[in-house]
């Protein structure tokens, strides 16, 4: 997941919704800014950030700058569920650009280790 999730990928989706009122250039910055921001959270059991898991499954920014994030946990029974949402909420926050922030929990699908990258592999030693 996280390999897949590039900027051209997020500009690709808007265009395909509709045109962005955002210029491209500000889009592009906000993404690589989110990215980076998201991989400053990490799970407390594992030693990699929620990016390269691939926790985040989705990323909409609005002609508002609002962002609104889907994301995942490894487990649904996961210690810090409750906080983690909140982690990613503050991080995203941080980006200049963007005005307010949701971020949805979900579990469908399901996680599993096959949508981590393969940097989060050759830190797991799972390459």
């Amino acid at each position: 997941m996280a390999d897949d999730m590039t900027s051209r990928d997020v500009d690709a989706a808007a265009e395909t919704a509709a045109p962005s009122a955002i210029p491209q250039d500000e889009l592009n910055q906000i993404t690589d800014a989110l990215i980076a921001a998201f991989k400053t959270v990490f799970d407390p059991e594992i030693p990699v950030d929620i990016y390269e898991l691939g926790l985040i499954y989705k990323v909409d920014i609005d002609d508002d700058r609002k962002v609104d994030i889907e994301m995942t946990l490894t487990a649904p029974g996961c210690p810090v569920a409750g906080e983690m949402p909140g982690w990613v909420e503050n991080a995203a926050r941080t980006v200049e650009g963007v005005q307010d922030v949701e971020v949805q929990l979900t579990f469908d699908p399901p996680w599993d280790p096959s949508r981590m990258s393969d940097e989060a592999r050759l830190a797991l030693n799972m390459l």
